[in-house]
């Protein structure tokens, strides 16, 4: 299964043409589930675990890959299915990075990689149970897929503090840009909401967006009524894997329009390692943040706004 990952280049040739790849998998039945390629390090069948105490209930064990220990969660489990029974399937692992850790999801069986455009992505319906671990759903051979929300899971696991002190923010830059808007693109109800705690207290007016589409519909709305974007809007902080729209397209499509190419994009997501450099410069983002640094993201965020009202 290894060989079948994609290189780094070829991964960044989807980048701006709104297109993503899958790895679909099952918990232990017919239900098809998945995660975005670009999070995958490798795909391997279940290694010897070692226990480990007072571990969260889902984390089975962790184990040891190339120097690296590695927690393995359960993500049946995780996502209120109940554990998966390990000798019922053939039980495999997914080792993944989300921000800026190295985890690995026991699963059922992997079933294997599809290139989709993320305008068959659509949000998920709402309901109980494992539709709150959901970013997304998808059709394919007639069947539904259902896209993980990693963030939400990992969350769980080991809740993120975004509780920062006063020194953390700039009171005569607070004074400046106070009421002035920021969007927040994000399909991911934690990361929305990790973000409204670090901006929040900036003053800034929050504005939020589930996908690129609805952020690109709200900025055509903007520009409909005449609103002074380059004067109003300080920045866009957009998450990369969305539903509709992905990040990549949104900035894509903004730097096109002579009428925002000043505004400020931040390309905000799990994703790290060797994609972020090319992904940035290639879709002409203004900066980079992995998620979930609320310090790193507090100083960003005030350094871009600051550069841009002093050059006003």
């Amino acid at each position: 299964m290894s060989g079948v990952l994609s290189s780094v280049d070829a991964r960044t040739r989807l980048v701006g043409q709104n297109r993503l790849e899958l790895l679909l998998f099952h918990l232990g039945g017919s239900q098809y589930f998945a995660i975005n390629v670009f999070k995958v390090q490798e795909v391997m069948r279940l290694p010897r675990l070692t226990c480990i105490p007072d571990c969260h209930p889902v984390v089975r064990g962790v184990t040891h890959l190339r120097g690296q220990t590695v927690p393995v969660v359960d993500l049946r489990a995780a996502i209120q299915m109940g554990p998966l029974n390990m000798k019922a399937y053939d039980a495999t692992i997914i080792v993944t990075e989300y921000n800026m850790t190295v985890q690995a999801f026991l699963v059922g069986g992997v079933d294997r990689i599809v290139n989709m455009n993320w305008n068959e992505i659509l949000p998920p319906p709402g309901g109980a149970g494992r539709q709150h671990y959901l970013t997304a759903i998808t059709r394919l051979d007639k069947r539904i897929v259902e896209i993980i929300d990693v963030e939400k899971v990992l969350a769980e696991i080991a809740p993120y503090n975004t509780q920062l002190s006063p020194d953390a923010y700039d009171d005569s830059l607070m004074a400046r840009m106070k009421g002035k808007k920021i969007l927040l693109v994000d399909d991911s109800h934690v990361a929305i909401e990790q973000m409204r705690q670090v901006i929040g207290p900036m003053g800034l007016q929050i504005v939020e967006a589930r996908n690129g589409l609805e952020a690109w519909q709200q900025l055509m709305h903007w520009k409909e009524t005449g609103l002074d974007i380059d004067k109003e809007l300080v920045m866009i902080i957009t998450d990369a894997e969305m539903p509709e729209m992905d990040g990549y397209m949104l900035t894509t499509e903004i730097r096109r329009d002579p009428d925002l190419k000043n505004v400020i994009v931040v390309l905000h997501t799990s994703l790290s390692g060797n994609f972020n450099k090319a992904m940035v410069e290639k879709v002409g983002c203004d900066g980079f943040l992995s998620k979930f640094a609320p310090e790193k993201m507090a100083a960003e965020v005030q350094r871009l706004i600051k550069t841009k009202l002093d050059n006003v």
